[in-house]
Parts: C-alpha cells; sequence; structure tokens
C-alpha cells in the first residue's frame, strides 16, 4: 500500500509540449485517507534533476530515505493524476516537512487559500 509522501517510479508517456514525460520518479500527494481506501488514481508531482530555479518547484537533496539518486526538485507546475497502474515501485519517502513545502507550492499554484 503506498503513504502519502512516497517517491515512486512510474512512467508518464510520451510528453506534449514542455510536459513532464517518460520515466520519472515522483511523489505521491494523494491524501492518506484516500491511499487507504486503494484508489485506481493517484495524484503526483514529478521530480528532475535538471534544476532551473523555478518559483514552482521544490528542491529536494537526494538521501537514503527518498532514494533519490540525485538532487532534484519537484515540478508542482507538472502536477497530474496517474493510475496506480503506472507506478513500478517505490523508492522511499520525502517525509513530512518537503511534502508540507510542495502542497505549499500546489496552493499558490492552484490558488487555493491557505
Amino acid at each position: 500500500m503506498l503513504t502519502s509522501g512516497d517517491v515512486v517510479d512510474l512512467d508518464l508517456g510520451a510528453p506534449e509540449g514542455r510536459e513532464a514525460g517518460f520515466r520519472h520518479p515522483a511523489v505521491v500527494l494523494t491524501a492518506q485517507r484516500i491511499l487507504d481506501a486503494e484508489p485506481a488514481v493517484l495524484q503526483i508531482v514529478p521530480f528532475t534533476s535538471t534544476i532551473r530555479g523555478f518559483a514552482t518547484e521544490v528542491n529536494v537533496p537526494a538521501d537514503a530515505s527518498n532514494g533519490l539518486d540525485n538532487d532534484s526538485v519537484a515540478q508542482c507546475q507538472h502536477v497530474r493524476a496517474v493510475s496506480t497502474a503506472r507506478v513500478s515501485s517505490v523508492r522511499g519517502n520525502l517525509g513530512p516537512t518537503l511534502v508540507a513545502q510542495i502542497r505549499e507550492t500546489l496552493a499558490i499554484i492552484l490558488d487555493i487559500p491557505t
């Protein structure tokens, strides 16, 4: 069973334009109460190790707990829903501090009052 904040490997498919695509690690941001019900669809944010410094990205240093191979950024501008069938493995977990930072960035992008 997945946990909110899990770093997973998945295939995002062929990208259009500037979308994230192909095989990427991503963080699962679906609420835990939803994950506990074993949904068919997850909300994820992909990572990239190409750090551009965009305000819509959250820096995530690679470490043993998250399983990332390189320092990366969570590309919050690429938040999307994906089938659970796209998840091939779980690398680790970001922990509550980084998950909160990503959710705060998503709130700004989506104009959700905090």
